[in-house]
């Protein structure tokens, strides 16, 4: 099979016939809407119309001709000016139906322009993949190989061009058209023809222009336009700027022109890192389980603010030349060491420093996370979030505490043991398939375990879930409290870390064992059936049981260990040669 003919149409009142109702009939109409052609369907009065496809028909942009498909359709449906012949065809009913092969015969005759769904033999064109951005505009086909693999080849493309690149490719068309218009004012000039096809260049192209070669010169702004669009790097190109365009054009004062390029040092710095705040999470403990975002990162932000419990194994992956500064938070001074952070973080940006504002688990889940994006972007630095794994979900994990079980519970709720200000926030009801995680709750646990078991009353059960509703200890009660004291729960401490500890109790007991077992912040409080589907909390007789350390990751601990050891390694070399280079 040859190469396809790509080529970029015109299509400004083109009459479309769409044969079909379904939903790729939709896309076809939508799509032929989008370049300014007049789509018309062709579907019997009774057939299923999809939804979008509807709107459009009742909002006047789509007509709908209720009957069946006729041949002379192709010759009277079209625009007068081209005798009432169709302009394009789309089949959407599928190309083993017989009335695809009749459509696309007739239509190769009238040498009408056919696409048939699925059928390529069928087809005289196919629509490409297609990105736009203003007047530039990408298309891809795979000639019916894949069309998932022609929008995947797209999206990789458009994603490797500068940002708005289409407002660059419009300002050095507006040079290009100006130059022209100038230059050919001058009957000696010929300016060079140009394609978008050219695959390569005349044997002029970088042939040099002597000052006395005045036919020549005075093509020269167009040359230099040429080379800056075959040369330059993409990102240069597109920060060229209005009033760069400006100087270049109004430097012609002669018939020997020096044009005054733009300074490239200029928009290189345009390009420069710019100050950026990122708000990133450090997972639950363990660095392994950073993500290779945060990763990245914690090696090039210029500043670090940590949050206090970010563990010291992640801290440590902090190379040793960036400054890092630890929130002095103590209770009582939460409020003014958020201040502090917020200050050092403005005050590096307005430096044009990156700044990585380091925070323990997801910066959205109760870590302050949405405070600070506001605050940042209201005094004009947009954060970029990079998401973190809660210990919310991922510590119970390392407890063997799966936070869903079919047979034991199908919702999850996470809570703060401590609002605003310190207060005491509203206690959950209590929902006996519900498994809830409350952080920062520790350090107020008994009043927290208070409010839970002397809630109101609620007509729940109090019982396992996992018990038979007729067995007479499951049954509905309005006269016991809103938590059970018997419920399981689980105190997680520092999870994933080596010293992760877990207390296995319940509600009733659970402020006794912290109290004798001690507190290892930070931590969490895990409650619900279960804590106890996969391990049992010890001996009948045992009011709680403690499990001390971490199983760690298997294989993968020491895989993590050896890449840390490596990037330590290169670290400290990259420190020795820049301090070699500076003696």
């Amino acid at each position: 099979m040859p190469d396809l003919l790509l080529t970029a149409q015109d299509t400004s009142g083109h009459v479309h016939l769409v044969i079909g109702s379904n939903s790729l009939a939709s896309a076809r109409c939508a799509k032929s809407l989008e370049v300014g052609a007049l789509p018309k369907i062709v579907a019997p009065a009774e057939a299923e119309i999809h939804y979008a496809l509807q709107k459009r028909i009742e909002g006047g942009e789509v007509e709908w001709i209720k009957k069946d498909f006729e041949d002379k359709d192709l010759r009277w449906l079209g625009r007068k000016e081209v005798d009432n012949v169709v302009d394009a065809v789309f089949v959407t009913i599928g190309g083993k139906n017989m009335l695809s092969h009749q459509i696309s015969t007739l239509c190769r005759r009238l040498r009408i322009p056919v696409n048939v769904t699925d059928a390529p033999n069928l087809c005289t064109f196919t629509l490409l993949s297609t990105h736009s951005d203003g007047p530039l505009q990408i298309g891809i086909t795979t000639s019916g190989n894949g069309c998932k693999l022609a929008s995947r080849i797209r999206r990789e493309i458009a994603s490797s061009l500068p940002p708005n690149f289409g407002s660059a490719v419009e300002r050095l068309g507006t040079v290009r058209r100006r130059v022209w218009e100038e230059d050919s004012r001058f009957e000696e000039s010929n300016p060079e023809n140009e394609d978008d096809d050219s695959m390569t260049q005349r044997s002029t192209f970088n042939q040099l222009i002597s000052d006395f070669d005045h036919n020549t010169a005075k093509t020269r702004r167009m040359r230099w336009l040429s080379q800056i669009c075959e040369y330059w790097p993409l990102r240069r190109l597109a920060s060229i700027t209005d009033a760069d365009i400006d100087s270049i054009l109004q430097s012609y004062v002669s018939v020997n022109p020096s044009p005054a390029l733009p300074d490239t040092a200029i928009l290189d710095s345009r390009n420069s890192p710019k100050p950026e705040i990122i708000l990133a999470g450090s997972g639950p403990g363990s660095p392994s389980l950073i993500t290779l975002a945060t990763h990245r990162a914690i090696q090039t932000a210029s500043v670090i603010l940590a949050d206090k419990l970010v563990p010291s194994a992640v801290l440590d992956l902090i190379p040793r030349r960036t400054p890092v500064h630890i929130a002095r938070k103590f209770p009582g001074n939460a409020d003014a060491a958020q201040a502090e952070l917020l200050s050092l973080g403005l005050e590096a940006l307005e430096k044009r420093l990156t700044v990585l504002r380091l925070k323990q688990g997801d910066p959205y889940i109760y870590g302050r996370g949405g405070e600070e994006y506001t605050f940042f972007k209201e005094r004009g630095f947009t954060p970029i979030i990079l998401p973190g794994i809660t210990s919310a979900l991922s510590a119970p994990l390392f407890a063997a505490i799966p936070p869903t079980h079919r047979s034991v519970a199908d919702q999850v709720l996470i809570c703060t043991g401590t609002g605003r200000k310190g207060a005491a926030p509203t206690p959950p009801p209590y929902i006996s398939t519900q498994t809830v995680v409350f952080l920062m709750a520790l350090h107020r646990l008994s009043s927290l375990v208070e409010s839970l078991i002397g809630g109101p009353f609620i007509s729940l059960s109090s019982k396992n879930p996992l018990l038979p509703e007729n067995s007479g200890t499951n049954k509905p009660s309005t006269s016991h409290p809103s938590w059970p004291p018997s419920i399981p729960c689980a105190v997680l401490e520092r999870a994933s870390c080596p010293d992760q500890r877990v207390i296995r109790s319940t509600l009733e007991h659970v402020c006794a064992a912290v109290e004798e077992e001690g507190s290892r912040p930070p931590g969490l409080l895990v409650v619900g059936w279960s804590c106890e589907v996969l391990v049992k909390g010890g001996d009948q007789g045992a009011r709680w049981v403690v499990e001390e350390g971490f199983a760690g990751l298997g294989s993968l601990d020491e895989e993590m260990a050896a890449v840390d050891g490596r990037l330590g390694e290169m670290e400290w070399l990259g420190e020795v040669r820049g301090g070699m280079e500076g003696d």
